[in-house]
């Protein structure tokens, strides 16, 4: 491995980034022009819910599975989207078409409380209705992650329990994930592995987390990490093609010694680990386990997007 930064979230450079129209509360935008107020209850608090979608082939993978989760973190928090899920796929397909965007997409839904009348905490001041806004760019994951896979490093900050703030929560509110982040990269590693509050391997910072043990695939109870749309496809294509999977608290003792490792996330589908604490797991990339997982979520995503 070489001293230089990855994440899960690397992409290749598109210049046609550089001129996309944002949706910004029915409005397309050139992204220089996009902007919410200083008043937003986003940017005041984190005090919203968002989504990361993937376009292929002209539609959405998983649409419906996003906006179940979607939907229902708003409604867990009073926050009325002011549309149907019918709405947000209107805006969404407004965007896309306004970008000529067809495939290799990546989209950031974002809706928080809205415009608030004075700069404080409670709800509501938040009087506007909320804000709606869509980020869609030309986004295709760099080639050089999907053999070579990214370092780790297991960092103090945990993911918590429900009641502190609920990791099923899609938030706005990131901080927790952020400095585990941080300290990911002070230690030397791509992304933060975090622990949950018994100590158990739980996610990364920004994606679910995955090893592979003597044929078996594992992956935490899901108690305190992220519902991920993907992790629930990898753990529903395992028990659908005959690759045993458990959902299972399990040790730093254990992930060190498993023979594969990889992420799963919406951008990055899965991407192998190569070391976990300076320890290589495994070859040091993608084992066949998380190639074949692979395959045969790229298959699923096209059964999805083509109908």
């Amino acid at each position: 491995m070489t001293d230089e930064t990855h994440t899960t979230h690397d992409a290749e450079d598109d210049p046609r980034n550089r001129d996309i129209l944002i949706y910004v509360n029915g409005a397309l935008k050139h992204r220089d022009e996009a902007v919410v107020s200083v008043y937003d209850s986003g940017f005041l608090l984190g005090d919203g819910m968002w989504e990361g979608m993937r376009l292929c082939n002209g539609r959405w993978a998983f649409f419906e599975e996003h906006m179940d989760r979607f939907f229902e973190a708003c409604k867990a928090v009073a926050l009325d989207p002011g549309t149907d899920r019918a709405g947000i796929l209107e805006a969404l397909t407004m965007t896309a078409q306004a970008n000529g965007m067809t495939h290799d997409v990546h989209c950031r839904l974002m809706l928080t409380r809205g415009v608030k009348v004075k700069p404080f905490q409670h709800p509501s001041l938040s009087r506007s209705g909320p804000t709606l806004v869509i980020i869609m760019e030309h986004s295709k994951p760099v080639d050089r992650l999907a053999e070579r896979g990214i370092r780790l490093a297991t960092v103090p900050q945990v993911r918590g329990l429900p009641m502190s703030q609920d990791a099923k929560y899609n938030s706005h509110s990131k901080l927790n994930c952020v400095i585990a982040c941080l300290q990911a990269e002070q230690a030397g590693a791509d992304e933060g592995l975090m622990l949950d509050p018994h100590g158990f391997v739980n996610t990364t910072n920004a994606c679910n987390f995955f090893i592979v043990r003597r044929g078996e695939v594992w992956t935490s109870t899901g108690d305190y990490c992220m519902n991920g749309v993907t992790r629930g496809k990898v753990i529903e294509l395992c028990r659908a093609n005959g690759i045993p999977v458990r959902e299972k608290n399990f040790s730093l003792v254990e992930t060190y010694g498993a023979e594969e490792a990889f992420l799963t996330g919406t951008f990055g589908a899965q991407t192998p680990v190569a070391e976990i604490d300076g320890r290589q797991i495994g070859s040091g990339g993608a084992g066949p386990v998380t190639r074949q997982i692979r395959a045969l979520y790229k298959a699923a995503v096209e059964v999805d997007t083509r109908g």
